[in-house]
């Protein structure tokens, strides 16, 4: 089989599957298909490009508490699309808080502080929750993200508990917001961020992103599995 021969049968569409065994044995002693398909190297899923050395892993356990809240306050959500997930099962130094696609799949990670009060040693590892007014601590449950408007930490993001364990959200002030202390510059200098007043503060530079595929009426659920 000449070369016009084999460009006429690939324009026909039947390209080299459609050939007999002794065309396609021709073909590739004729060099006129690789012996060997050549497979593009596969690209990595979003949720998989993050900056080197933090961890990025969220537990099953902790999607499957956040998707049974989303079911129990069905009614206060008008956005059911994607949900944050805040894993304080791990280090401040681990990209921590997830934002989950519940359609497509993906999931955005980041750094993110929890308060003094639930780490009074400052060891870089959530060691309990609190909803009461001046513990300075993180709350665990569900929230219903809100306006976002601008405040002293600068631009920022209402949250409204859900739950009994943080239901105090409101009066307390706990916002998304952002904070020079959650970077990996600091993670480098100290091994690990800095601790908030039990605000869920993130990395300054990440926060337009984390606000715009939040944005008002989706759900936060921040727990330790």
């Amino acid at each position: 089989m000449n070369r016009r021969e084999f460009t006429r049968y690939a324009f026909a569409g039947l390209g080299f599957a459609a050939l007999s065994p002794s065309m396609a044995g021709n073909a590739i002693a004729e060099g006129l298909v690789p012996s060997k398909p050549v497979l593009p190297p596969p690209t990595p899923p979003a949720s998989k490009v993050f900056p080197a050395g933090l961890g990025t892993r969220f537990s099953a356990k902790l999607l499957d508490r956040a998707r049974a809240a989303l079911d129990v306050h069905q009614r206060s959500f008008e956005l059911r699309d994607r949900v944050a997930l805040a894993d304080f099962s791990a280090a401040s130094k681990d990209l921590r808080f997830h934002i989950v696609d519940l359609i497509g799949g993906q999931t955005s990670s980041y750094l993110v502080a929890h308060g003094r009060g639930s780490d009074p040693e400052h060891s870089g590892w959530l060691q309990s929750f609190s909803n009461v007014p001046d513990s300075l601590a993180t709350s665990a449950g569900a929230y219903k993200t809100g306006e976002i408007y601008q405040g002293i930490h600068g631009q920022s993001m209402r949250l409204l508990g859900l739950d009994p364990l943080n239901n105090n959200a409101e009066m307390r002030a706990i916002v998304v917001h952002g904070a020079d202390y959650v970077s990996e510059d600091h993670i480098a200098r100290w091994g690990k961020c800095g601790r908030s007043e039990g605000c869920l503060a993130v990395a300054p530079h990440m926060l337009p992103q984390v606000l715009g595929l939040l944005g008002p009426g989706r759900m936060v659920y921040a727990d330790k599995v």
